[in-house]
This record gives structure tokens, sequence and C-alpha cells, in this order.
């Protein structure tokens, strides 16, 4: 492979609008912050492959990071852009992320041509989401709603809803907001985006990951991108999935929040139907700089919900999805 020092370096990314618009917010940040030059190569997930089945289904760990992950190994990319709620928590040796943007909003939000809040919606009404995570909230929430599986990108997945498909669907409203996606100006007639304050979001959820070879010459000049109180906060809540040995595609919510130099970690874990859930928070005192600590009172929460039988209630999560 040509030195990279010869050549621009190969920003690897898949191929939907979402992921352009990640990747290219990079581009311009190595451009303007690192004086890196930089191209696309758009590689296909399995995740990206897959659409016909739930992702809880499909199972395995790095859906959409695995084949990227793979470039890099091969040395045909030189870093690759994820949605760090993507990212499993254990990560290849010779791999790890050389930074960590700043979040956008980590909420989930609603979206209906027609009903204005998940309050409004009727008696049966057909969600469209992706994550059991969400299920489980939306079931909490109000059991009688119909929460089914929803895949493909946002586009796709706002033509469902457009069709009358979905009565509603649930996306991370991060998405939303970097795809422009609001009710003033969009053409697909959505009437109603309304964030879920009340939810909690995916671990990462909201934050770019950059992955990188952890013996590229260029590592610690793109580590310069990272934003510390996001990769903080983001480190406690990979910490506590780790614990608990969960992973993208199980009923976890949890979200730290940092403010006054005390880090808020508050988390839950429960069935998909939304009928048995253990929720709780745990707060410290935590330096901006110090991701140690960050990861202690990750593990530290993970622990208590242990004691609690967490590990029980993902067991017989996952048994349901696949069922």
């Amino acid at each position: 492979m040509q030195n990279v020092a010869d050549r621009k370096l190969i920003i690897g990314t898949r191929g939907s609008a979402l992921a352009l618009w990640q990747a290219q917010y990079v581009k311009n940040r190595l451009k303007d912050e690192c004086r890196l030059d930089s191209e696309f190569k758009i590689i296909k997930t399995q995740g990206d492959k897959i659409l016909d089945v739930p992702l809880a289904k499909i199972g395995g760990k790095g859906l959409f990071t695995k084949e990227l992950e793979q470039k890099l190994l091969d040395k045909e990319i030189d870093l690759a852009v994820h949605s760090l709620k993507d990212v499993p928590v254990e990560i290849l040796p010779l791999l790890d992320l050389a930074a960590i943007t700043e979040r956008e909003d980590c909420r989930d939000c609603f979206l209906s041509m027609k009903y204005e809040s998940l309050e409004s919606l009727s008696q049966g009404a057909r969600v469209g989401t992706t994550s059991l995570r969400r299920s489980m909230q939306i079931k909490a929430f109000r059991a009688d709603l119909d929460t089914l599986s929803l895949r493909g990108n946002i586009q796709t997945r706002l033509e469902k809803l457009k069709n009358g498909v979905f009565d509603a669907i649930i996306l991370a409203q991060a998405g939303v907001k970097r795809l422009g996606i609001d009710v003033k100006k969009n053409d697909m007639g959505i009437c109603h985006i309304v964030p879920l304050d009340f939810m909690i979001p995916a671990m990462g959820q909201g934050a770019l990951g950059i992955e990188m070879r952890k013996d590229s010459p260029y590592f610690e000049t793109i580590s310069r991108l990272t934003h510390k109180r996001s990769a903080l906060c983001v480190s406690a809540e990979r910490s506590f999935v780790r614990e608990l040995e969960g992973g993208c595609q199980v009923p976890i919510g949890v979200q730290a929040m940092y403010e006054n130099g005390i880090l808020r970690l508050r988390a839950m874990v429960g069935l998909p139907n939304g009928q048995e859930i253990l929720q709780e928070s745990l707060e410290d005192s935590i330096l901006e700089e110090d991701k140690a600590k960050a990861e202690s009172l990750g593990k530290n929460l993970a622990q208590s919900f242990i004691a609690k039988g967490a590990k029980e209630i993902l067991s017989r999560a996952r048994d349901m999805a696949f069922a």
C-alpha cells in the first residue's frame, strides 16, 4: 500500500445520506484543524445488506462496523467514521477510537404525518423502530402500541411513514437534525417531529467515533478532534454496557450528563415488551480529563444493576428477540 504521507487520507464510510454527512463533517474538520486532505471510500456493511430482518435477529457484534474495521486492518482505508452508538464496546486490538466528536442532541424523537405525540396516537397504532431499547420504553409508556421493525436508511424510513406503513416512527434526533429535516422544510409532508425527553438513549448516541489503526502516523494528530466532555460521557456509557456484557442490539439505555464537575449517569435495562424494567442513576465529581474515573462510574452502576438481576433480564430479552 502506498505510504499515507504521499496521498490523501482515505475515509471509510457507509453510503447512506447520513453516513456521508458524517464523513463530510470529519473531512472538513481534518482539513480545517489538522491540515489533512482526504477522500471517501464507501463500504457496505452487513447491517446495510440485510434489510428484511430486525436488527436484533441478525445478532452478532459490529453489524455496521465490521467491514470498515477489516478495511482498516488491510490498510485500504486510514480512518473509519462511525455513529458511535454502533461501535461495539470491545474494539479489535490493533484498532482504537482516535477521536470522539462533540455530541449532537442525543435524544430520540417521534415523527408522524398526523399525530402530534406518542400520547395522541390511537389505540394499537403502529410505531416503527429499529431498536429493542426504544420498543421497551415505548411499551412501558403505552403497552397498547404496536412496535414494528423499521429498517433502512432515514430516507427509506421516512418514505414508509409517508406511505402509511406506520402511524409514527422513532429516530435519533441527531440524524434528523444533521440531515436538516424539520416540519417547516421537508418534502415528505411530515407534520410532527417531537424530541422524547423521557426516553433514555443508546450509549454514544449523537456522537461520532473516528476509528483508526493504533500504529497510524496520523493517530495522534486526528485525536485533536476529540471533544473532551463528550468523550468523558461516552466513556462512562460504554463502560456500563461493557460491564453488563451488553451490546448495540439489546434493550439497554444509558446516558451520561456532565455539568459543574459532576458526571451523572442514568440507565435502564429491561424486556422489549416493557413489562419488566430496572432503572437507576449514579453520580460523582469528576475532572473533565479523567476518563478512568468516568469508566469506574459506569462499571459501578452496572454492578448495581447486575446485583438486581440485569444479566438474567438481558438473557430473557435476547430470547424474546430471537423467538
